[in-house]
């Protein structure tokens, strides 16, 4: 079976409850339908919400300093009010975006849910699904524009976190257009350390890497390189490389890209498409609540 395949067998043995804060919009509402009809997870509505003093005091865990008041005032926005019943244990994962702009999802995220443990920085990835049955994970492509080495080092463990809960297995690859010692320059050293830092960590991390010898064993021994295997994981050093990057391999392969996700909060969260149909929009909250 392929990611998706063993996404949607996984979801109907849990049937998972998911945040739908948007269902008021025609394909959140059909997809709602579809995940309920096939038994892949229980939609959550923000009809579900308890009293928002419910939430005062989960605001004031996140935001130390926050005046009550204010955090009232915050729980009248509907994405802010779902994070947190999310957070709240009210439902596993919180799949929205479909009306609202990416920023205003992860605002609301970052306020009620908080970022998960060692990691700081909110990212985004797409899985890639390719013609041949192979799917990798690509990051960041929507949300950090151009991240330092500290920042690269948060998208890569987020990013291993979202392939072992997809894939299984995390082996990362950090790109540039240098592979190893080869090339220098600033962009170089920022993969370069961020690369250190994650293998100083233990994690398995291939860095600065031309994306052929991430891609190729035989290429990254040729290059000096210890790779016995290809790496499923591709993050990319800014957002440039990696927007243009999925939308290559998406147009020219003919790949399927599936998100973006969002990662690196202490919950899964999914911020969908705007254009997004609600078949697309099943297929992500089963992405997104394989990852709970």
């Amino acid at each position: 079976m392929d990611i998706l395949e063993q996404a949607f067998a996984a979801a109907r043995q849990k049937t998972a409850r998911v945040l739908l804060p948007e269902i008021d919009e025609p394909r959140v509402a059909e997809a709602a339908a579809q995940l309920t009809a096939q038994g892949l997870a229980e939609p959550v509505t923000l009809a579900d919400a308890r009293p928002a003093e419910a939430y005062v005091d989960l605001l004031l865990r996140q935001r130390p300093g926050l005046k009550p008041a204010l955090a009232r005032r915050m729980l009248e926005k509907p994405l802010i009010r779902a994070a947190a019943m999310v957070a709240a244990g009210q439902a596993e994962a919180l799949v929205a975006g479909a009306t609202h702009p990416t920023r205003r999802v992860i605002e609301a995220a970052a306020l009620a849910i908080g970022m998960e443990d060692g990691v700081a920085t909110p990212s985004s990835f797409f899985v890639m699904r390719l013609p041949d049955g192979r799917s990798l994970i690509f990051a960041d492509c929507a949300v950090t524009v151009a991240p330092d080495a500290a920042q690269l080092a948060d998208i890569a463990r987020a990013s291993a976190a979202s392939a072992r809960a997809l894939l299984g297995t995390a082996r990362l690859a950090l790109l540039s257009f240098s592979t190893g010692a080869s090339g220098s320059g600033a962009s170089v050293t920022r993969v370069r350390d961020a690369a250190e830092a994650l293998r100083a960590e233990g994690l398995d991390a291939l860095g600065p890497v031309q994306a052929d010898a991430a891609l190729n064993p035989a290429i990254a021994a040729k290059k000096g390189l210890d790779a016995s295997e290809a790496a499923n994981v591709l993050v990319f050093p800014d957002l440039d490389a990696g927007n243009i990057g999925y939308k290559l391999v998406q147009e020219l392969a003919g790949a399927q890209a599936i998100g973006p996700f969002l990662q690196g909060f202490a919950r899964p969260v999914c911020d969908l498409s705007r254009g997004a149909s609600a078949r697309d929009i099943v297929a992500a909250t089963v992405l997104t609540l394989a990852r709970a």
